[in-house]
């Protein structure tokens, strides 16, 4: 725990050096776009480096967990409720984020600032949303290329078939899935050696932007942000309570566990920087590995509270800001086109706009209206990727009470062994 404790503070400290030195860049520099783009390189390689990890931790660690759940059967069962939860939480994020941004209405202070014509580009790509797309991204033609894509809920279907395989087998498949067990031990040990890198990436990543856009960009859109900011905080205490009613007191040592996860992810924008140390989180908070490894990798394509809810907020946002009201039957009915649109969509960079942008053209509202977030999407991004992580570390935690695999919880240092 001191270890955790410990990378905690040093990321803290990295994130407030790289506020001061990307405003120095800023104001001092004479092209800090440059210093930008080199800070970028730092954080782009800590990125690649988690994605390096990310396949074979999840491939090793959930086709264990579900070769030793048994049968089947019991794989559905776990599945079943992991999608039940996932849905109401969706559910749930959707539903505050049009109650809060109905309740704020942040689009009538910013009339005026959108883009002068309505034929403005956001340079989003919308077509990788079709139901085609979804379908044909579901099963991978090949696990190597869905793989070398990182393509999680591909990786996700596969690790199903071949882990559900193996326990039908039997005992002659007992030496490959020891194997493969080696396997997620040896690449837990791996994300400790590149969480080392973690604050130098949180302070290039911060640096970067803030020397690029400068603290302007903040005051600009401050009260936006706060009111978004408000919103999460929202939804943070309406998640935690959820947890409450099912896992009591233990919440708060959940949250505590969760907590260097949910930095990192706020400090890289990226949920997916989080996913080895929230395995590793979930695993010491006492969520047998089996199901915590099935829980999360689906929980990054079906689960994203974060992003869902700034989905409907960003999306009637915009709508306020051109003046366009909206019936409360047509919230609704966007609210369930976001529903099914926010699905399968971890691996889109910039996914969130992606599924507005898809959104925003169903109800006739100016795609360019999102060219006003662009500036600012970095830093509400933050936001809605530890919210992520929060969510998903709930909903394993809660799946594993259902089940009956929640055990106590372990207060010695095992970042690098997994639960059997």
């Amino acid at each position: 725990m001191k270890n955790q404790n410990r990378l905690t503070t040093y990321i803290l400290v990295s994130l407030v050096l790289g506020i001061a030195a990307g405003y120095i860049a800023n104001v001092t520099l004479a092209n800090p776009a440059g210093f930008a783009d080199t800070m970028s390189l730092i954080t782009t390689l800590f990125l690649r480096l988690i994605k390096m990890i990310i396949a074979p931790l999840v491939f090793s660690t959930l086709v264990v967990g579900i070769a030793r759940m048994g049968d089947a059967s019991e794989v559905g069962r776990i599945g079943i409720k992991t999608l039940g939860w996932f849905f109401v939480a969706s559910l749930l994020s959707l539903t505050l984020g049009l109650i809060m941004v109905n309740l704020f209405r942040p689009g009538d202070a910013l009339v005026g600032h959108l883009p002068a014509t309505t034929a403005a580009a956001s340079g989003l790509a919308t077509t990788s949303l079709s139901l085609k797309e979804f379908i044909t991204h579901l099963v991978p033609s090949s696990i190597i290329d869905g793989m070398a894509k990182n393509e999680i809920l591909q990786i996700v279907v596969f690790s199903l078939f071949f882990g559900t395989a193996a326990a039908a087998v039997g005992p002659k498949s007992e030496p490959l899935v020891d194997a493969v067990d080696g396997i997620a031990h040896i690449m837990l040990k791996v994300t400790g050696y590149v969480m080392r890198f973690a604050p130098l990436a949180v302070f290039a990543a911060v640096a970067g932007t803030i020397a690029k856009s400068g603290l302007g960009v903040l005051q600009t859109y401050g009260v936006f942000m706060a009111e978004f900011y408000l919103s999460i905080a929202v939804l943070w205490g309406v998640l935690i309570f959820i947890g409450f009613l099912f896992l009591g007191k233990r919440i708060g040592r959940l949250i505590s566990e969760l907590r260097g996860p949910s930095l990192l992810a706020f400090s890289t924008a990226s949920s997916e920087a989080a996913f080895p140390k929230t395995l590793e989180g979930l695993e010491r908070f006492g969520v047998r590995n089996r199901i915590a490894a099935f829980v999360l990798p689906i929980g990054y394509s079906f689960n994203l509270d974060g992003s869902m809810m700034y989905c409907t907020f960003a999306a009637v946002f915009i709508a306020q800001a051109y003046g366009i009201e909206m019936s409360l039957g047509t919230q609704m009915t966007m609210m369930a086109v976001l529903m099914l649109t926010s699905k399968g969509i971890a691996g889109v960079p910039r996914a969130s706009l992606v599924v507005i942008a898809a959104t925003l053209s169903q109800f006739n509202i100016p795609e360019a209206g999102l060219v006003l977030l662009l500036g600012i999407d970095h830093f509400l991004d933050m936001a809605r990727s530890a919210t992520n992580v929060i969510g998903n570390g709930i909903a394993a935690a809660v799946v594993a009470k259902w089940e009956g695999e929640l055990t106590d919880p372990i207060d010695k240092e095992l970042a690098d062994t997994p639960l059997p």
